[in-house]
Parts: structure tokens; sequence; C-alpha cells
């Protein structure tokens, strides 16, 4: 089974013991701090994946560092996913549940980039467009990139909308070439 599809089948079951379980807040909760311990230490993640190590002693391991952020109901799932050999997935378990998470709340991830810094009412009814564009509450992550001339582009999931001057004139240019125009 892919890694990718093994991670959603883990995710979307904690999802739903949580769910049901009422402990979702808690759930999430202790997720995000697991997720940023994953990220500032590269050596545990390295112990979580090696092959090397065996199931106990990741357990054991997983118990040990996150016994205060993890609930009782989280470290059971911790300890499940040692036992079945996935404690080396956990980062990306992590990232499915927030994305099935996201998807149940009706939520987006958007990038926005933009060749200027916009003001913060530009930013507020760009996000409010996109929201009403996409129906759905959009989360966006802004980002400066001055290499667009002008303009902004918007990345939804695989979707590019691309506002930009420079694109603009990549398509003159494609027409120009062409000899359309």
């Amino acid at each position: 089974m892919s890694s990718l599809i093994a991670s959603r089948r883990y995710a979307w079951a904690l999802l739903s013991a949580a769910e049901e379980g009422q402990f979702l807040d808690q759930a999430t909760d202790a997720l995000n701090s697991i997720k940023e311990t994953l990220a500032n230490s590269r050596d545990l993640v390295h112990v979580l994946r090696s092959p090397l190590i065996n199931g106990d002693k990741k357990t054991h391991i997983l118990e040990e560092v996150f016994k205060e952020i993890a609930g009782e109901k989280v470290m059971i799932f911790l300890r499940l996913l040692a036992h079945k050999k996935r404690a080396g997935q956990l980062p990306e378990i992590i990232g499915e549940y927030q994305k099935l998470l996201d998807e149940k709340n009706g939520v987006i991830n958007v990038s926005i980039n933009s060749a200027v810094m916009l003001s913060d009412e530009q930013a507020k009814d760009l996000v409010n467009k996109l929201a009403n564009y996409t129906g759905k509450k959009v989360r966006a992550k802004m980002k400066l990139e001055e290499a667009l001339l002008g303009g902004v582009t918007v990345k939804i999931e695989d979707t590019i909308i691309d506002g930009s001057v420079r694109h603009q004139l990549q398509m003159m240019k494609k027409s120009l070439l062409a000899g359309k125009l």
C-alpha cells in the first residue's frame, strides 16, 4: 500500500474516532504540537523512520517524547502506529489529518503571490472575493514576488489564477511570435 494512501487512512481513522469520541479539539491540538516537535527535530523523524529500530522501542520513544503534549487517546493512536510499523509516517499522517479536517470544516488553503505588498484592506478584500469564488473559508498564505512585475497570482489547490503583468507580457509575446495581435 502506498504511504500516501496509508497516511490518509490512518488520518481518517483518527479523525473519525476523535469526532465520535468527542475529543476532536484535543486531538487536533496534540497533533499540532507533535507536528511542531517533529519539524524541529530531524533526529526524531529519522529514528521513527529507521527500519533498524523495532516497534517496541519506537513506542517507548513516542511515549517519552509526547506523553506531556498528547492526551491518552492520541497516545493510544501513536502506540498503534508504532505497532503497525507506521511511526515513520507520522508527519504525513498529521498532514493528511489537517487536510481532512479542513475539508470537513470547509476550509481551503490558498497561496497568494503579489508583486507589491498588499495593504491589509486589499488582502482582506482579495480573501473575501476568493471565499465567494470557492464557496469555502479561505486560509491565505501571502508572499511577495517582485518578479511578477505587477498584479497577483493565486493558487487554489491545483488551479492557478495568474493576473500578473509578467504573465500578460508572456501572452503578448506568444501572440506576436504567432503573428496574431
